[in-house]
């Protein structure tokens, strides 16, 4: 299992950053989702279920994304989803915003990747610890990057 715990303060009003997270604008923060449809619920709930379409290369993955938690407050915002990929990993993760003041937002990005059958387990303990945690601090990035675009 991987698991990370990364945050960092984006110079931006904590309702831009939480957009990059709505329906309307996933696809700023994840490129690789191609398509991403709420088959139930609405996407303010906890229990919401999206179907998305995810590329890694010339490969399509479709799943659906559960969301587990769901808070929309002034000062505080989280959002938690779920989804196995691949049929071979179980992701788990939870995006946390905090209002710092009116121009400065604390996001954590928390979460877990496990296999959930033998190939899945195999892939997790060949794969590299260093080139995850890149791949979490280019999220960390691009939030930042697309929040900043939304103030400008």
């Amino acid at each position: 299992m991987i698991e990370w715990n990364e945050e960092t303060t984006i110079g931006a009003n904590i309702e831009t950053v939480w957009a990059l997270f709505s329906d309307k604008h996933i696809q700023k923060i994840m490129p690789k989702v191609e398509e991403h449809t709420c088959i139930e619920k609405s996407e303010q709930e906890v229990g919401a279920k999206h179907q998305q379409k995810y590329r890694e290369g010339k490969r399509v993955e479709t799943y659906i994304v559960e969301t587990l938690a769901y808070e929309d407050l002034p000062e505080l915002k989280r959002k938690r989803i779920a989804f196995v990929i691949g049929k071979a990993f179980e992701v788990d993760l939870t995006f946390t915003l905090q209002k710092l003041d009116e121009t400065h937002t604390k996001f954590v990005y928390a979460g877990q990747n496990k296999g959930v059958n033998f190939l899945g387990r195999a892939m997790i303990k060949l794969g590299n610890q260093k080139s995850n945690l890149k791949v979490v601090e280019e999220f960390l990035q691009l939030v930042e990057q697309e929040a900043l675009k939304m103030t400008s």
